[in-house]
């Protein structure tokens, strides 16, 4: 028995089954986009622990800068003995958060806390019980977060009852024949079947879907949106957990729009894979709950707050954002090439800087989603060195989510090992 098949055969024993692995490639260390296993065997890796290592595996800066922080203390709580690290970061995102309104800001540690937390404050704000999500959203496995989640299996499937008072509205995806026009008509009919628009606290969205399949929402949408928020009242939360710190281009992805949201959280690429998420918003919705209403024992970990910090200076002098633009630009080319070797089989191609996706069909029918070629691929990544993740909706998607420091010679040998992977699943 290998080494591999050794750790995951006492993982399967010591891990409850509901906490599963897609790789049985144990990690030993990393190096920007590069992993190594404890057998020694090397990977290239596209999925950055889903989209949290932007700044690449073991960044210099950031281990630097987290070694100070460990030597000096590793915590006291934000809410009993405060920190200047916790205030500095905090001052830092308000200041990045798109939009002129004064801001203000909260730490917690998961990317589901943050979105407890901006219901909660939109609801301190508003006085009112309701939320909206959309079709295909994704923000956490927590009771809460589930019922905001627009799929069922897995992160529904057993888990009910939900909260309630949560709404979903059709998403706009172009390629499924779903308009801005249809999402708006959607939420609409629930202010006339379900829940009024005046009991509405927050209608939170995704500019572009993680788990849902990598949608982008269209630029009209989001506006829209602003527009419906500040007719009716209702608090808009944008959640940036996948898509912010440089991920697609700008710096937060909704930045494209022009808008500036009520409430924006904040996680994965934050602090360069420490225990670390945030709420940033206008300032008079933060302070709606009293004190003691917000936060968490580890919320606002003095090395997770460190790490941040050097995550923000490494994305500044190292021009992530524009090579996010540039990886992006590269995939293209690769994915484009690809689906002319392969016609029928990549039904639609998204990139939004490097948040990247392919969406795999059945004779380029966007009603046939192939869904076992998806797991084929996943299936045969490992023994290709190569991380790749899958979601979508259907479960047949693709995504493409390397840190923003890889270099050009690595996307080239990672994706042969992707072509190669494809010729393989397809002979």
């Amino acid at each position: 028995m290998s080494k591999n098949q050794e750790l995951q055969s006492r993982k399967v024993a010591a891990i409850a089954r509901g906490m599963g692995n897609m790789y049985s490639a144990y990690v030993s260390h990393a190096l920007n986009a590069e992993l190594w296993d404890v057998e020694g065997n090397r990977y290239i890796d596209f999925g950055t622990g889903i989209a949290v290592c932007n700044t690449g595996h073991s960044h210099p800066k950031i281990v630097a800068a987290v070694q100070a922080q460990v030597a000096k203390f590793s915590h006291t709580c934000v809410m009993v003995n405060p920190y200047e690290q916790a205030v500095e970061l905090a001052e830092k995102l308000n200041q990045r958060m798109p939009g002129t309104s004064p801001k203000k800001t909260i730490f917690v540690s998961t990317g589901a806390e943050a979105v407890e937390n901006a219901i909660k404050i939109a609801r301190a704000h508003t006085g009112r019980r309701g939320t909206i999500a959309f079709t295909g959203g994704f923000h956490g496995r927590t009771n809460l977060t589930m019922a905001l989640t627009g799929k069922t299996t897995p992160y529904k499937h057993l888990f009910g009852p939900f909260a309630g008072d949560i709404y979903h509205a059709p998403f706009p995806m172009t390629y499924h024949g779903i308009s801005v026009d249809d999402a708006m008509h959607g939420i609409e009919t629930l202010f006339k079947v379900a829940i009024e628009a005046r009991d509405v606290a927050a209608i939170i969205v995704e500019p572009v879907q993680g788990e849902g399949g990598f949608y982008a929402a269209p630029v009209e949408f989001l506006q829209r949106l602003r527009t419906l928020c500040d007719e009716t009242g209702i608090v808009l939360i944008i959640d940036e957990i996948q898509s912010g710190f440089g991920r697609t281009g700008t710096f937060f992805n909704s930045e494209r729009a022009g808008i500036e949201a009520d409430l924006m959280t904040m996680a994965k690429g934050i602090a360069g894979g420490y225990p670390l998420s945030a709420v940033v918003g206008k300032a008079e919705i933060m302070d709606a709950p009293l004190p003691g209403g917000l936060g968490g024992t580890y919320g606002g970990s003095p090395v997770g707050c460190a790490a941040a910090l050097a995550v923000l200076e490494v994305i500044e002098a190292e021009n992530l954002v524009q090579r996010a633009n540039e990886i992006g630009a590269r995939f293209k080319t690769r994915i484009e090439a690809m689906a002319k070797r392969h016609p029928g089989v990549i039904g639609d191609i998204r990139i939004n800087g490097a948040m990247m996706a392919i969406e795999l069909v059945h004779n380029d029918d966007a009603h046939r989603p192939n869904t076992e070629l998806t797991q084929k691929i996943i299936g045969q990544a490992q023994a290709h060195g190569l991380i790749v993740l899958s979601c979508g909706y259907y479960s047949n998607v693709i995504r493409f989510l390397p840190p923003l420091t890889i270099s050009d010679e690595l996307i080239d040998e990672g994706f042969d090992k992707f072509d190669a992977i494809m010729a393989t699943v397809l002979s």
